[in-house]
């Protein structure tokens, strides 16, 4: 297990989006987090004490946390002298890039020499089998998106809380670093060999009580040119009664392709119900999710509300207004 509290590690982040993995945490998890390190540049900010490793290691932080995920999923040579620094003052190291911190020889020579751990959460634990495709007992819902980093895993997390604040059945899937480093467990979908990857997921959401939920934290978007893969792979392996769609509604483009623009809602839809009805001919679009972060409160409420009438779904912000209707439409189910 990966020692708590923790030292979030925001590095040189370009935005606040690039510290996704340290916003997750903070805003799910806050009792685990107790500070924050940035570098020179850093432009994301969470909120908390900024500390350096002495004064957070006296705080009582235990692991200094990579908070940010960035293109490629690098360790970057500028956070190098800062993570062997955090080691040598008896921080652990957590990440979920794809780099790999035991591949870096100079921390690992360091962890080893002082009995640190370095924990990569984004190696895969075990083996997964090839899917199947065999129909499993329970109930299963999947965020999907217009893009990456919409909110699909904030959508899951919120719909869990609320499930069980009125005492149903429902456990949050991982399917990410972030959603790992929250929760303690999951699968690192996208550093899973792609032949098991939907067979992961299967492995992830087995057989469950009748009303129990599974609610897969989603990933990348069927329509992103880089990431489309993860997001396959959820839908077949996860073989969903219900599915969210999560839209950001002032995106211009596709993060990291500025020449691909965001699908609609509409789009989103059928597609995703081809896709579902595939392996699970009862699936249901049946609420869509808005992260109006960008918005204003009234200009929030009027997008919500347009959306809402335009689509014939409950539309919400899930983190911002609560997941309460995206509930009810579960229940009904």
């Amino acid at each position: 297990m990966i020692k708590t509290p923790y030292l979030l590690f925001l590095g040189d982040a370009p935005d606040q989006l690039a510290a996704k993995v340290a916003q997750g945490i903070r805003d799910w998890r806050p009792e685990f987090a107790i500070g924050q390190y940035r570098m020179e540049g850093c432009r994301a900010d969470m909120g908390l004490p900024d500390m350096t490793l002495s004064e957070a290691r006296d705080a009582g932080a235990e692991t200094l946390v990579i908070g940010v995920a960035n293109r490629g999923g690098v360790i970057s040579p500028e956070w190098r002298h800062v993570l062997a620094e955090a080691l040598l003052l008896g921080f652990d190291l957590a990440s979920g890039l794809h780099s790999l911190l035991r591949d870096e020889p100079e921390l690992a020579a360091i962890a080893s020499a002082e009995r640190r751990l370095l924990h990569d959460v984004r190696v895969p634990p075990v083996r997964y089998p090839i899917a199947n495709g065999v129909k499993r007992s329970g109930k299963r819902c999947l965020a999907v998106g217009t893009d990456c980093s919409v909110g699909k895993m904030y959508t899951a997390l919120a719909m869990d809380a609320e499930m069980r604040t009125r005492g149903m059945k429902a456990t949050f899937r991982a399917t990410g670093q972030t959603g790992i480093l929250i929760t303690g467990d999951g699968v690192p979908l996208d550093a899973v060999i792609a032949d098991f990857m939907a067979g992961s997921i299967e492995w992830l959401t087995p057989d469950n009580d009748p009303d129990h939920w599974d609610l897969i934290e989603g990933q990348g978007s069927l329509f992103h040119a880089s990431y489309s893969g993860v997001t396959m792979a959820l839908i077949h392996g996860g073989q969903p009664d219900a599915l969210i769609l999560c839209h950001e509604p002032t995106r211009a483009h596709m993060r990291g392709l500025p020449d691909y623009a965001l699908p609609t809602l509409e789009e989103l839809r059928d597609l995703s119900l081809t896709l579902a009805r595939r392996v699970n001919p009862a699936a249901k679009v049946v609420g869509i999710s808005l992260n109006t972060h960008h918005l204003s409160d009234a200009d929030a409420a009027a997008c919500v509300a347009e959306t809402e009438a335009r689509m014939g779904l409950p539309a919400v912000d899930p983190f911002r207004h609560g997941a309460a209707r995206l509930v009810d439409a579960l229940e009904g189910m």
